[in-house]
């Protein structure tokens, strides 16, 4: 089953933003606590320990504040999340397979049912293809994802040993190609448990299951890291998807949201998949064991050395798997590339990006003179990965503050 990039799901047979939820079995479960979005923050639940991060113009529009949670756009994109409680009684799901299975019939939907293990834990990906009645029926597409989440608070030690199960549909009209892409953006931004936020989303690990480690020379170090077969590829595939969200907002009043998250995104998808490598590659140029502030310079010399490289006919922006293991890559890249090592390090590091200047720089906690920005009232040592100037420098052009933005990344 091929699966392209989307979000969000369940609808309403009388109105395309009502939603479903009331066609399906609903078992009582905590309240869901959402934090307030913030400036582009995830939606965090205390009481189940899974997170989300939509695209910047879903707005919650329904939901029961207990049981279910239904969000829209307003070119009818739809996403809906519900949580199913380990209950003795007879509506309990026995498995993710049997609740996929049980939307599909209340939906009357066509598509592929695929089970799968994300993180050890069950899951399943629903694709939905289903009809609204009604005096203008209306086609309807997306995608669905069931996934087991932890026993936690009341569920532990329950009368059933059955796992609370997630259940999110992302959907929107058939014959709004432009909103394809939400889908499973949304979907993908599920982490249904805490670990998982620094692990490849449960699509992008569902389209490109890892399987084969080999080990990979890594450019400009004699040194070799254990990757999969699959990673660059995958690495890939998530920016490509995400940069078609980002265009959505690029000339909107959410554009700096929506950049944020678009980091935010890559970041989570390369973490794990370059964690052997970011072992590597400290120690590697971090001989002696040296202070901080001197490993990231070390690290930045790595990265001013990669071929300057960008594709303003896609992306702009070469996966950090690339960078890494091929040397090349614009300074958004770079910078993100330098920050994930900086953080696998124990280095607290961000990067700041610039629409004004078209340019981005890493940031990091670290000591001494330089340039600074400030970023959640905390002062960030500013790293030019481009120009081969030390850590701390940046160029009186393009220095003035207020044409930033900071990211923290972790």
């Amino acid at each position: 089953m091929a699966v392209q990039p989307s979000q969000r799901a369940i609808i309403d047979d009388n109105h395309i933003m009502k939603r479903i939820f009331s066609l399906l079995v609903i078992i009582p479960a905590l309240l869901l606590f959402m934090l307030p979005r913030g400036f582009a923050s995830p939606l965090y639940s205390p009481a189940w320990g899974f997170s989300i991060d939509l695209p910047e113009d879903y707005e919650f529009t329904d939901g029961d504040g207990k049981n279910s949670f239904s969000f829209t756009t307003k070119d009818g994109a739809g996403f809906d999340l519900s949580i199913y409680a380990p209950s003795t009684g007879k509506d309990q799901y026995a498995s993710v397979e049997a609740l996929a299975k049980d939307v599909q019939r209340r939906l009357g939907s066509s598509g592929e049912i695929s089970s799968f293990e994300y993180r050890h834990k069950q899951a399943a990906i629903i694709e939905l293809a289903f009809s609204l009645n009604g005096a203008k029926p209306q086609a309807m597409s997306g995608w669905g994802f069931c996934v087991e989440l932890p026993q936690t608070g009341s569920a532990q030690g329950g009368a059933s040993a059955r796992k609370p199960l997630l259940l999110a549909l992302a959907y929107g009209p058939a014959n709004k190609t432009e909103i394809q892409a939400l889908h499973l953006s949304a979907l993908d931004s599920i982490a249904p448990e805490d670990g998982d936020t620094r692990y490849p989303g449960p699509i992008s690990e569902f389209s490109y299951p890892r399987e084969t480690r080999k080990l990979m020379k890594i450019t400009g170090l004699d040194a070799e890291a254990w990757f999969y077969e699959e990673d660059k590829e995958a690495a890939q595939a998530l920016v490509d998807r995400e940069f078609n969200v980002l265009k959505r907002y690029a000339s909107g009043a959410q554009w700096k949201e929506a950049w944020t998250r678009f980091y935010r995104a890559v970041y989570r998808d390369s973490y794990d998949r370059l964690a052997d490598a970011a072992f590597i590659i400290e120690r590697k140029v971090n001989v002696p064991s040296r202070e901080n502030r001197d490993l990231g310079g070390q690290l930045l010399q790595w990265v001013q050395n990669f071929k300057y490289e960008r594709d303003l006919m896609g992306s702009d922006f070469v996966n950090l798997v690339s960078a890494c293991l091929e040397g090349r890559g614009d300074c958004d890249s770079r910078a993100m590339l330098w920050a994930l090592i900086m953080n696998q390090a124990n280095v607290p590091a961000g990067i700041m990006v610039s629409k004004e200047y078209s340019h981005a720089m890493g940031l990091a906690d670290l000591p001494g003179p330089g340039a600074h920005f400030t970023v959640d009232k905390k002062q960030w040592l500013v790293a030019e990965t481009t120009a081969k100037v030390s850590i701390g420098l940046i160029g009186e052009k393009m220095s003035a503050v207020e044409g930033w933005i900071g990211i923290p990344l972790d």
